[in-house]
């Protein structure tokens, strides 16, 4: 039995709990909010999977480092500080960080870093995303996986020249549109998610694959790690 505690008792932690009850060999042991005595949880944990913020993040590293436990971290809005945190403690415990954990959102990755490394700067790029009112930070932490995947793709640091349109409204869970335009054609890439549940599912899977890994980082695919740069990390996406 793997037993599971949920870092973030917000709507995602509540989606990531709902997946687990579909696997016969998982177990929730709890779901953490800032203020909860997360370390008692943790000790009773085989992985930790975090969705709560980027503050609550540097809270979790440090009881996961503490009780050598693996990490599923998909938080967005990290700064470099904590990113280099993250990156640190994937040194020491077996450790997955992506942004988003939905297999089409690998899939739309690689289709436009090849895209992008096709055609070249000969060709403007622009990122939108919508996301439901309740989402703190724009552009999304996908909406800037997609657009770092891109830049490399055109030997850009960062998210390089790149153009981010960000929009908030109701209940959206998320959707994505790359597009790659010149001045005589238009190359459009889109993704959109119907319910969080995939993202909840994808993080379950990946807890699951942790389990029993060494240490090290599995980095998402547009993460600064990911390509290897950093701590010997290996690409998740």
């Amino acid at each position: 039995m793997i037993r599971v505690v949920i870092a973030g008792a917000g709507r995602m932690g509540q989606a990531i709990a709902a997946s687990l009850k579909a696997h016969d060999d998982m177990q929730l042991v709890g779901i953490w909010s800032r203020g909860d005595d997360l370390d008692a949880l943790v000790s009773q944990a085989d992985v930790v999977i975090d969705f709560s913020l980027p503050e609550g993040t540097i809270e979790v590293l440090d009881a996961v480092l503490t009780h050598r436990k693996p990490l599923v971290c998909g938080v967005s809005g990290l700064d470099d500080e904590q990113m280099a945190r993250v990156e640190e403690a994937a040194i020491s415990v077996p450790l997955l960080y992506d942004r988003n954990m939905s297999l089409g959102v690998a899939v739309l990755a690689r289709s436009v870093q090849e895209a992008a490394a096709s055609l070249g700067k000969a060709f403007d790029v622009e990122i939108s995303e919508v996301h439901h009112v309740h989402k703190k930070d724009a552009p999304s932490g996908t909406a800037l996986k997609l657009g770092e995947v891109v830049a490399a793709a055109r030997g850009e640091d960062g998210t390089g020249s790149i153009e981010f349109r960000s929009e908030r409204r109701g209940e959206v869970p998320g959707d994505h549109e790359v597009v790659l335009r010149s001045p005589t054609e238009r190359l459009v890439f889109t993704h959109s998610v119907t319910t969080r549940q995939v993202f909840a599912d994808g993080a379950v899977r990946a807890a699951r694959w942790l389990v029993g890994q060494p240490p090290g980082g599995a980095f998402g695919r547009g993460t600064r790690a990911a390509d290897g740069e950093r701590r010997g990390g290996r690409c998740a996406g």
